[in-house]
């Protein structure tokens, strides 16, 4: 056999097709060398080969890390008994959920991720703008939602700030969609009478339903984080007239955060009316009042303020009609010098038609700030969840109660779809039934019922014995795939 030397290469595909006569002569002189070097530079490269495919490959021995928030979610679920639940099939299909909030900025960035695929919105601002805010606290609303019951719908919608009538358009919306379930992390402390009473509320109970008709709604809202930035008793003169909250301290220190504008918030329920002062605690100049008129009937006063960098404010009252009332004081954006945690809780979780959830740590102890009863006709608050709750898209957790509630709503969501014709008073007793008590027992103005949990499942399916006197199983029928 001819050996002849020759030196193999490959050109590029456009060359190619001009020297093609080239290499049908070039492999006729010897097809058989070139097999044969192929095969032996093959050989002695194969190691080096393997070792490269290797290294681009997952181990088979090691499966791929897990995601941290992923790790910590399952934990999360396993503690709301939604682990069996979600395995079983039960996903929250059939619910939807409304996220009632102001931070929608960017949303559409995380549909189909933290979000699912689409999320029907609408907004009750004068502007028409669901992204007016500069905040994405609503989509980590949404976000914990999805995680927990990612196959309900999700709406969207906020409202004029400030506009109590904006915000009940908004409740109307979601009811008129459809909605079973709202979630709610916005606190207004001021439109209610601080005892889950006035005239927002009464609209609020009339729009949500009494639970027992079809269409009505749950309603699930973060407690507030203003215990320890809350005071609330009866009015006591000093000598001066304006009220003494501690024995000779007739001024409430008000500390903004930052620069955002922060607030005092007075509300009372009774026949009664107060002037609301804050002074600059240095100058003594007055910062804003908002002061009782002859002939008008109100239970509430509010005096925002503009901070300057290091100032610090004194809030002072005084009540001018009726006998000595029972008040609440609440700093929105800011601390509040003497304060206390039982009644803080804020519309619209101190309501009765509402679900109010607070938030306690991994262990079950209640957060620091996390608001408690008692201040509402029925026991408040309802449930604790725990909190943060990781994001997959911030670095940050998700903390406060802000991040308790949706995952309640979520919750009802799952226990709903698998007990689809239930009313809404119905699932609001089951869940109440299957809560892990964390205080003592029974009811306690911290952790209320308890850690909000579903009841065990039996054989993949709801235990009848879950459902309250009453109810029927209506087990949907549809199942995750």
């Amino acid at each position: 056999m001819l050996v002849l030397p020759v030196r193999l290469y490959l050109p590029s595909p456009r060359r190619a097709a001009n020297h093609d006569s080239w290499i049908r002569v070039f492999v006729s002189i010897n097809c058989s060398l070139l097999v044969l070097a192929a095969t032996s530079a093959w050989a002695g490269d194969r190691a080096s080969r393997a070792s490269a495919i290797a290294a681009t490959l997952p181990s088979r021995n090691k499966p791929p890390a897990v995601r941290p928030e992923i790790q910590a979610r399952a934990q999360q679920f396993a503690s709301l008994g939604a682990s069996d639940w979600l395995q079983s099939g039960y996903r929250g299909q059939g619910i939807k959920v409304a996220i009632l909030d102001s931070g929608f900025r960017g949303y559409r960035n995380y549909l189909g991720k933290a979000l699912p695929d689409k999320v029907l919105v609408r907004s009750f601002r004068k502007d028409g703008n669901l992204e007016a805010r500069d905040s994405q606290h609503g989509i980590l609303c949404g976000e914990v939602v999805h995680a927990l019951a990612p196959e309900a719908e999700l709406l969207f919608a906020n409202w004029e700030p400030e506009q109590p009538d904006f915000f009940l358009q908004a409740v109307c919306w979601a009811r008129e969609q459809g909605a079973q379930v709202i979630s709610c992390s916005v606190i207004t402390p001021y439109w209610s009478d601080g005892e889950g009473g006035g005239k927002i509320h009464a609209a609020l109970r009339g729009i949500l339903g009494d639970g027992t008709h079809a269409g009505d709604l749950l309603c699930f809202a973060s407690a507030g984080n203003t215990a320890q930035r809350h005071w609330t008793g009866l009015f006591r003169a000093a000598a001066d007239g304006f009220h003494e909250w501690r024995h000779g301290q007739t001024s409430n220190l008000l500390t903004p955060w930052g620069s955002e504008r922060a607030s005092a918030e007075l509300y009372w329920h009774a026949d009664a009316d107060f002037d609301l002062f804050v002074y600059d605690r240095d100058s003594g100049q007055e910062i804003g009042h908002s002061g009782a008129q002859p002939g008008v009937s109100r239970c509430s006063a509010v005096v925002h303020v503009r901070p300057q960098t290091g100032h610090v404010y004194a809030v002072r009252l005084r009540q001018v009609r009726g006998p000595a009332a029972r008040f609440h004081v609440v700093g929105l954006e800011a601390d509040l010098g003497y304060s206390t945690s039982p009644g803080s809780i804020s519309f619209p979780a101190d309501g009765p038609e509402v679900i109010a959830v607070g938030a306690v740590d991994g262990a079950g102890h209640r957060k620091d700030y996390s608001a408690c009863g008692p201040n509402s006709p029925k026991p408040k608050p309802d449930f604790v969840a725990p909190v943060p709750f990781l994001s997959s898209w911030r670095s940050r957790p998700f903390a406060g109660t802000s991040a308790a509630a949706p995952q309640a709503a979520a919750v009802a969501a799952l226990w709903w779809s698998g007990h689809s014709k239930c009313p809404a008073d119905k699932v609001r007793e089951a869940l109440y039934a299957s809560a892990q008590d964390l205080g003592p027992p029974g009811h306690d103005w911290e952790t209320g019922y308890g850690l909000i949990h579903l009841p065990k499942l039996e054989q993949g399916k709801p235990l009848a014995s879950a459902l309250p006197p009453g109810g029927s199983t209506g087990v949907s029928a549809a199942k995750a795939r």
